[in-house]
């Protein structure tokens, strides 16, 4: 089989109903599954009512872990939440319609502030800077005025 065999087209990528999908009676509010191509590994596994539920609860798992790692990364400074959250809608919109649908409405506006970003360098950089700077003075703020501790003291901790 060659390289131009394996590629999937739109045809190819039918949605199937939940019937379809191994999972006549899902009551779990999840959405309609995502399309998979014709005899693949997951056409396969969704071929298994109880192993095509058990992969659906799997990939929420999965994405959840992320979603929740990435906010649990909120507390710290710096872009560290946002990978953590773009994994986690990655995983989901491999199984799940509304995630694919929020996923492909992302990555458009990402492409397109990209080429913004791109076209205006100097307000870019100038954006990014200010940004860090106003974080950094806020940071500064917090230990120098002693906001935690005064906080802490204003609701009894």
């Amino acid at each position: 089989m060659t390289t131009s065999d394996r590629r999937t087209t739109e045809s190819e990528l039918e949605r199937p109903t939940r019937r379809e999908a191994g999972c006549p009676d899902c009551t779990d509010g999840l959405g309609r599954a995502a399309p998979v191509e014709k005899h693949g590994w997951r056409d396969r596994i969704r071929s298994k009512p109880g192993l095509a539920q058990a992969w659906r609860i799997g990939v929420f798992v999965a994405g959840l872990l992320c979603v929740a790692v990435g906010f649990a990364l909120a507390v710290l400074p710096g872009p560290l939440t946002i990978p953590p959250v773009l994994l986690g809608l990655w995983i989901w919109s491999t199984e799940f319609e509304w995630a694919r649908r929020f996923f492909v409405t992302f990555k458009a506006k990402a492409k397109a502030t990209w080429a913004h970003a791109k076209q205006h360098p100097a307000s870019s950089v100038l954006i990014t800077v200010g940004g860090l700077a106003a974080a950094a003075v806020a940071f500064w703020a917090v230990g120098h005025f002693a906001v935690v501790d005064r906080v802490k003291d204003a609701i009894g901790l």
